[in-house]
C-alpha cells in the first residue's frame, strides 16, 4: 500500500493505482471523457490533467500510477484553464449537429463542455474528417463525431475480445475503421461511445431519449441472463441497454440483447386466440380457446386414460410458469407426460453429473472463470452460446494472462486467442478428455488432496485412466501427442482451472458418456477445487436451468427431486394423487405415432425446427386429435393446430429466471403485450382452474411460496413477487467427504465419412430472433459451411447452392466457404425454417453421416 494526499485528505491505496483511482476512493471527481473503469486507460483526452507536487507539467490522473507520499492537486485556475483549452481544441471542426445527434442528452462531451464553461471556440483548423461510414451493418460512424477516445477500440479487443475496431490513418487524419468479417454486432463500441460517433441504425432519428420509458428487466437471449434496461415508447421497445458497473454483465451486451429486440415490436405478433375450424384458423375468445382445451384434455383423458396427454415446455418461459405448466398437467390432468428441448441438451448432461458429482448445473459463479488460471473450453463455440462466458475468458485469459486451451470439431472465435487448440474428429471426445486425464495423471499435476478426500473410489480412477491407450488416442482424435501434452500442462500447473463444455458434447450421441468423460477430467485437472474456476455445462437457452429446476421432465419433481422417491410429498403438497411413471420426449413422439398420446400441448417451443429429426415431428403432430400451440410468433407449427394461444414476450411479463450459474433474476415488464394476447402465467392459471375448479385459480404470491417450499435450491431466495430477486446463498458445489464417484466411460470410434455438424450461430438465438430486423441484417438466412477443399471436389462455390442427405431426408442451403471447418465436416446452422436442417438429423445427435451434391 502507498500513501498518497489529494486536494489536502490522504488516503492508502494499493501499489500501482493510478491518481484517478485513488481520488475516486476519496469521492473527488476528476472529469474524463477516454476514461471507462473495464479497459485499460489510454490518456487521450487529457481532461484529466493533474498537477503533481514537485513535477513541473500536469499530469493525467487516468494513467499516472500513484508514488508514496506525492501530493496532487485537482482543482486550481491553471488545471481550469488547461482543462477548457482542451475541450476547445477537441471541439476543433466539431458539427455543431446536437439537435439532430442520437447522443443529445447523454452526451459525456455536451456535459463536460457545460461543466468546463465551454462556449466560444477560439481556434480553427483544416477539416480533414472523412464521411460517414454508412457502409456497416447496424452501426453508422460518423468520423466528425469523433474524439479519438478509443473506448470503442478498446472495448472490442479487451472485453469482447474482437478486435475488430482499430484506428486507420495518422495524425489529425485518423478515425476508428473496422474489420467488418470481425465484427460481432453486440453494439458496446455504441455503448461507450461519449458522443454521436457510433451509432444504432435501429435507433437512430428515432426518439429522444427522455421521451423513452426505462425498465430494469432481464435478457434471456441466453442463460447468461444480463442485466438490461428497456427503452419504451408508445409501448414499443426503441432500444435496449445496460449500465457499466452496476449489473452482473457490467454493461456488455452481445447481439442478441442489444440488436435482438425486434421481434418483440414485430407485426406478425399473434394478438388472438385462434381455434381450428374446418380445417382454417379462425379468431376466437379466450373462454372459447380455453374452454375447449380443457374439455377436450378431460374427455380424452375419461376415454382414453391421462397417459393420452403430453406437454412441452420451454426455456423462454419463467421459473413461476414453467412450475405451474407441469403442475397444470401433473395435479390438473394427473399425467407426467411432460419434457422439453433440454432432453436433446442440458439434461443428457446433468443426469450423469447428478449421479456422480452431486451437481444440477454449473459448479460456481460465471465471474470465477475470469479470475482463473487456466481454461478449457470442450466442444463449446462460447461466443454464440453464452457470449458472457466469453467476456470472462477474455478477462482471464487475455487481460490476467491465463492460459486457453480450445478443444473443438471446428475453428472458432476462441481458437484465436488459444495457447493450445486440440481440433479433434467429430465423435472422439471421450478419448479427447480420457487422454488429457490420463496425462496430467502421469504428469504428477493431478488434484490428488482433493481426490483422496471426496472421492469415493479413488482407486478407481488411477486403475481405470492408467488403462487409456495414449496411441488410439492420437489417432481417434487426430491430436498430436505433443499437443495433448502441452494442453496437460496448461491445466495440471493451474492453481484453478474452469472447465466449459456446451452443445457439441450435450447434443451429440452419446452424450452422457462425454459429458461423464469431461467430469472426470474437471476432477483430475482441480476444476472443482477451491473458490476459483469450476465445471460449466452451457446451454444456450434462456431459462434452461429454471426450467429444470421447475421439474419439466418427467423423472424429477420441482428441485431435482427424484419423481418415485418424491412423488408422496408431492401428493401431500398439491392435494392430488400423481401418476406412475411418465414419457419423455422421445417416448411421447413414439407415442403419438402409435395413436397412445392424442393430445399435446406445445408451450413456447418448436419442435419443428429445434428439434433433431424435426420431419418425424411434423408428421406425428398432423396426427394428434388435439395441438395447442402457446406462444407469440406465427410458425410451422402454429399452422398445424387446432387451438393456438397467444402469449407473452419476456418484455411484457415479470417473473423470475434461472441464469445457468444459478442466479435467480427478475424479470419486470417493460411494455403490454399487443391485441389480446396474454402472459403466459396468466393463461395457465386459467387453465389450472377450469381443470380443478375446487383448488381456484391459482395466487401468484401463493405459488412462490410454494416453490420456495418444494424446491430446497430456492428456499433463500427472493422472488418477484416478494422482493427483488438475489442469488441463492447457498454454496454451488459443496461435497461431503468421500461424496463423489468416478465414473469409467467406453470410449466410441470417431465418426467416418463426410460429417454435418448442426448448432447455434452467433448472430441469431432460438427461431424468435429470426424475427428481429436487427439480427436478420447481419444473418439473413441459413447456410452450409464447408472448406475449400471439399467445395471443389463437389464443385460449389460460394453463394451458390448445396443439398445434403442423410439416412433419413435432405436440406438444401446457401453454400458459406471457409477455413473455419475442418476437411471432411460441414455445419449449419438450425434456427432458420427455410432450411430446416434438422429435418435430416436423427433423434438425439447433432452429427451425422451426409452426401452433398451441388443443388
Amino acid at each position: 500500500m502507498v500513501s498518497v494526499t489529494i486536494d489536502g485528505r490522504t488516503v492508502s491505496v494499493p501499489k500501482g493505482s493510478t491518481i484517478l483511482e485513488a481520488a475516486r476512493q476519496l469521492g473527488i471527481a476528476i472529469p474524463t471523457l477516454c476514461w471507462l473503469e473495464k479497459v485499460s486507460p489510454t490518456g487521450a483526452c487529457r481532461i484529466c490533467v493533474v498537477e503533481v507536487q514537485g513535477v513541473a507539467r500536469p499530469m493525467t490522473a487516468c494513467n499516472t500510477p500513484v508514488k508514496d507520499g506525492i501530493v496532487v492537486t485537482t482543482q486550481s485556475e491553471q488545471i481550469t484553464t488547461i482543462r477548457r483549452q482542451v475541450m476547445e481544441l477537441m471541439l476543433v471542426n466539431h458539427p455543431l449537429d446536437c439537435p439532430v445527434c442520437d447522443a443529445g442528452g447523454e452526451c459525456d462531451l455536451q456535459d463536460s463542455c457545460y461543466a468546463l464553461n465551454v462556449t466560444k471556440q477560439p481556434f480553427r483548423a483544416e477539416d480533414v474528417n472523412p464521411g460517414p461510414i454508412d457502409k456497416w451493418p447496424l452501426i453508422q460512424q460518423v468520423p466528425s463525431r469523433c474524439i479519438l477516445c478509443e473506448k470503442c477500440v478498446k472495448v472490442c479487443h479487451e472485453v469482447v475480445g474482437s478486435s475488430s475496431l482499430f484506428i486507420n490513418d495518422k495524425g489529425d487524419r485518423s478515425y476508428i475503421d473496422k474489420h467488418l468479417e470481425l465484427c460481432e454486432f453486440c453494439g458496446n463500441c455504441v455503448s461507450v461511445c461519449p458522443t454521436g460517433t457510433m451509432i444504432s441504425k435501429l435507433f437512430k432519428f428515432r426518439a429522444r431519449p427522455w421521451e423513452l420509458r426505462k425498465t430494469r428487466s432481464l435478457c434471456n437471449a441466453c442463460g447468461s441472463q444480463c442485466d438490461i434496461d428497456i427503452h419504451v415508447k408508445n409501448n414499443e421497445i426503441y432500444r435496449v441497454t445496460s449500465e457499466d458497473g452496476t449489473t452482473v454483465n457490467n454493461g456488455n451486451l452481445c447481439i442478441g440483447g442489444f440488436f435482438g429486440y425486434g421481434y418483440v415490436n414485430s407485426n406478425q405478433r399473434l394478438k388472438s386466440p385462434l381455434v381450428n375450424r374446418g380445417g382454417q384458423l379462425m379468431p376466437a375468445d379466450w373462454d372459447e380457446a380455453l374452454g375447449l382445451v380443457a374439455d377436450r384434455a378431460r374427455a380424452l383423458s375419461a376415454a382414453h386414460g391421462a397417459d393420452t396427454l403430453a406437454a412441452l415446455a420451454s426455456p423462454r418461459l419463467t421459473n413461476e410458469e414453467n412450475y405451474l405448466f407441469q403442475k397444470l398437467f401433473r395435479a390438473g390432468l394427473g399425467c407426467n407426460n411432460i419434457d422439453s428441448e433440454a432432453r436433446f441438451s442440458a439434461l443428457r448432461a446433468l443426469l450423469p453429473l447428478s449421479a456422480s458429482l452431486g451437481l444440477h448445473g454449473a459448479s460456481n459463479r460465471l465471474d470465477r472463470i475470469g479470475q482463473s488460471d487456466a481454461v478449457l473450453v470442450f466442444g463449446s463455440d462460447v461466443t454464440a452460446e453464452a457470449p458472457a462466458i466469453d467476456w470472462q475468458i477474455e478477462l482471464a485469459c487475455r487481460k490476467r494472462d491465463g492460459k486457453l486451451v480450445v478443444a473443438n470439431m471446428r475453428r472458432v472465435k476462441l481458437t484465436r486467442w488459444a495457447n493450445t487448440h486440440l481440433g479433434y474428429r467429430p465423435g472422439s471426445e471421450v478419448f479427447l478428455a480420457t487422454a488429457l486425464a490420463r496425462l496430467i495423471l502421469d504428469k504428477g499435476l493431478a488434484d490428488q488432496a482433493f481426490m483422496e478426500k471426496y472421492l469415493a473410489n479413488p482407486e478407481a480412477l488411477t486403475k481405470d485412466l492408467a488403462q487409456v491407450d495414449l496411441a488410439r488416442a492420437v489417432k481417434e482424435t487426430g491430436v498430436p501427442l505433443a499437443l495433448l501434452e502441452e494442453a496437460a500442462e496448461h491445466l495440471g500447473r493451474a492453481e484453478s482451472v474452469a472447465v466449459i463444455f456446451g452443445a457439441d458434447v450435450t447434443r451429440g450421441s452419446a452424450a452422457a458418456d462425454k459429458a461423464q468423460a469431461i467430469a472426470n477430467l474437471a476432477l483430475v485437472c482441480g476444476a472443482l477445487h477451491g473458490d476459483l474456476g469450476g465445471l460449466f455445462p452451457v446451454d444456450e437457452k434462456g431459462n434452461t436451468q429454471g426450467l429444470l429446476d421447475m421439474g419439466a421432465c418427467p423423472e424429477f419433481l420441482p428441485g431435482f427431486a427424484d419423481y418415485a422417491k418424491n412423488k408422496a410429498r408431492f401428493e401431500q403438497l398439491w392435494s392430488c394423487k400423481l401418476p406412475e411413471g411418465g414419457r419423455n420426449a422421445e417416448q411421447i413422439l413414439d407415442g403419438i405415432e402409435k395413436g397412445e398420446v392424442r393430445f399435446l400441448y406445445l408451450a413456447a417451443t418448436n419442435p419443428l425446427i429445434s428439434f433433431p429429426d424435426s420431419r418425424r415431428w411434423r408428421r406425428a403432430l398432423e396426427r394428434l386429435d388435439l395441438l395447442v400451440v402457446q406462444d407469440i410468433l406465427p410458425s410451422e407449427v402454429t399452422r398445424l393446430a387446432h387451438v393456438v394461444l397467444p402469449g407473452a414476450s419476456f418484455a411484457e411479463k415479470s417473473g423470475s429466471l434461472t441464469s445457468l450459474d444459478h442466479r435467480v433474476n427478475c424479470l419486470r415488464p417493460a411494455l403490454k403485450s399487443p391485441g389480446k394476447a396474454r402472459v403466459d402465467w396468466d393463461i395457465f392459471a386459467d387453465l389450472y382452474q377450469r381443470l380443478r375448479p375446487a383448488g381456484g385459480r391459482p395466487d401468484a404470491a401463493a405459488l412462490l411460496d410454494e416453490i420456495k417450499a418444494a424446491t430446497p435450491l430456492y428456499s433463500e431466495v427472493c422472488l418477484p413477487a416478494q422482493d427483488l430477486c438475489r442469488p441463492c446463498v447457498k454454496p454451488l458445489f459443496a461435497p461431503a467427504l468421500k461424496s463423489l464417484r468416478y465414473v469409467p466411460v467406453q470410449a466410441q470410434g470417431a465418426s467416418e465419412g463426410l460429417q454435418l455438424l448442426t448448432g447455434k450461430m452467433l448472430f441469431h438465438f432460438g427461431t424468435t430472433t429470426t424475427f428481429a430486423e436487427g439480427t436478420l441484417e447481419v444473418a439473413p438466412e441459413g447456410y452450409i459451411e464447408i472448406n475449400p477443399r471439399d467445395a471443389a471436389k463437389l464443385g460449389v462455390d460460394s453463394g451458390g447452392a448445396l443439398r445434403v442427405a442423410s439416412a433419413i431426408g435432405s436440406a438444401q442451403a446457401k453454400v458459406k466457404i471457409s477455413e473455419n471447418v475442418p476437411d471432411g465436416l460441414l455445419f449449419a446452422p438450425y434456427h432458420f425454417s427455410d432450411v430446416n436442417i434438422n429435418q435430416i438429423m436423427p433423434m438425439a445427435v447433432n452429427l451425422v453421416k451426409v452426401d452433398a451434391a451441388k443443388a
